[in-house]
C-alpha cells in the first residue's frame, strides 16, 4: 500500500518517537539499523521530514533526530503526504481527467469509500500515540527493542 520510502519513514518516525519519549536523540545510522533500512536512504528521508517539520534535528555531539511537543499533532496521513504526496487520496483511479462526484468513472464511488476509510485509519491516531503503543507493548514493530 505504501512506497518503500513511506514504509521506512513510518518505522523511522515511530522509532524516533519511542526514543524521544525516553529523552534520547538518535542518529540516522541508529535509526536505519533499528528499522532495517538502508542508511543513506533513511538519512535522506529523515532530512526531508526535518524540512517538512514532521521531526526535528539538532547538530553536535549530543544532537540527532528527535520529536517533541511541536510534533505531537502529526498523523500517519501527514507523514504519507510529506513523503509521497497526495496521490493516494485524490485523482481518478482509472486515470480519467474528468472524473468527479458529478461525473464519476465506473470505480469512483467504490474507490471513494476505500479512500475515506484509509483517511480515517491514517488520521485516527497521532504518530506519538502509535509510538506509545509500541513502547507499552500494545503493538509491535518486531525490530524495535
Amino acid at each position: 500500500m505504501f512506497s518503500k520510502a513511506t514504509q521506512y519513514g513510518i518505522r523511522s518516525v515511530i522509532y524516533i518517537w519511542k526514543q524521544s519519549l525516553s529523552g534520547n536523540r538518535v542518529g540516522a545510522k541508529e535509526v536505519a539499523e533499528h528499522v532495517d533500512a538502508p542508511e543513506p536512504f533513511t538519512a535522506k528521508i529523515l532530512q526531508d521530514l526535518v524540512r517538512k517539520k514532521i521531526i526535528g534535528s539538532m547538530k553536535g555531539p549530543t544532537g540527532g533526530f528527535y520529536v517533541g511537543k511541536e510534533h505531537e499533532k502529526f498523523t500517519l496521513k501527514d507523514l504519507v503526504v510529506a513523503i509521497d504526496g497526495t496521490g493516494l487520496f485524490e485523482g481518478c483511479s482509472l486515470g480519467l481527467n474528468q472524473c468527479s462526484e458529478v461525473n464519476p468513472c465506473p470505480l469512483h464511488n467504490e474507490v471513494k469509500k476505500v479512500r475515506d476509510h484509509i483517511i480515517h485509519m491514517l488520521t485516527a491516531k497521532s504518530l506519538k500515540q502509535l509510538a506509545e503503543e509500541v513502547e507499552s507493548g500494545e503493538t509491535v514493530l518486531s525490530r524495535f527493542t
